[in-house]
């Protein structure tokens, strides 16, 4: 089997969030911090005949990208080859014992939906950019005076610097905070969901994957 670009990316993606993976059979790929905090899931156009696991996905993945058109060749349950259609470069990646890894066993079920809104890319890549150059650690996503606004910022400290951009409007009050570090989701539009329950729910609006995030403890609603 082929693995598509698109694959790739998602994978490359997933490998930020843990190291390994377990792929099941389907069209379905699903990765899980080793904190439990931040888990992901995504449909692929690729169907995997068989259940398998990678110990380090992102070795896995430069292992991909040594080949200029690769195949992937499963070859029961201890291993796959990996084949160069352009030559005849071949290589032989050995599988991972599925009790090695972390990963989810079932899929999140939103709660409640406390608040709904849509994040832009754009808007969220410049508080992005803003939060990494001058060294945020949070995110709040926080409903007052009839908006929502994404704000960077390091909430121990009411003096440091901030950065904020409007995403919506609300008649709730509320502030929601994440672990700028714990926001890996790839760059695109999404619907969002916080629940009361301390979960922020990401859905991409192109790419069919989305995420499950953990809330800071200290999120109010």
């Amino acid at each position: 089997m082929k693995i598509s670009d698109n694959t790739i990316g998602i994978l490359r993606n997933f490998s930020d969030i843990n190291a390994n993976i377990l792929f099941k059979p389907g069209k379905s790929l699903s990765t899980m911090s080793t904190m439990k905090n931040i888990m992901a899931q995504a449909d692929v156009e690729e169907e995997f005949e068989s259940e398998f696991g990678v110990y380090d996905l992102p070795e896995f993945l430069r292992a991909i990208d040594s080949f200029q058109q690769p195949v992937l060749k499963f070859n029961g349950t201890a291993n796959l080859k990996i084949q160069d259609e352009k030559s005849t470069l071949s290589a032989r990646y050995a599988f991972a014992d599925k009790s090695t890894l972390r990963y989810p066993s079932k899929q999140i079920s939103m709660p409640d939906k406390t608040v709904t809104f849509s994040l832009k890319n754009s808007d969220y890549e410049s508080v992005k950019k803003l939060y990494t150059n001058l060294s945020l650690p949070d995110i709040a996503f926080k409903g007052e005076n009839g908006k929502i606004k994404l704000v960077a910022l390091d909430k121990k400290n009411s003096n440091s610097n901030e950065s904020s951009v409007v995403v919506g409007e609300t008649d709730l009050e509320f502030t929601a905070y994440v672990k700028a570090e714990n926001m890996k989701i790839i760059p695109g539009d999404y619907d969002v969901a916080l629940s009361k329950a301390k979960i922020a729910h990401f859905i991409n609006k192109k790419v069919k994957v989305q995420y499950w995030i953990a809330l800071e403890a200290d999120s109010t609603f």
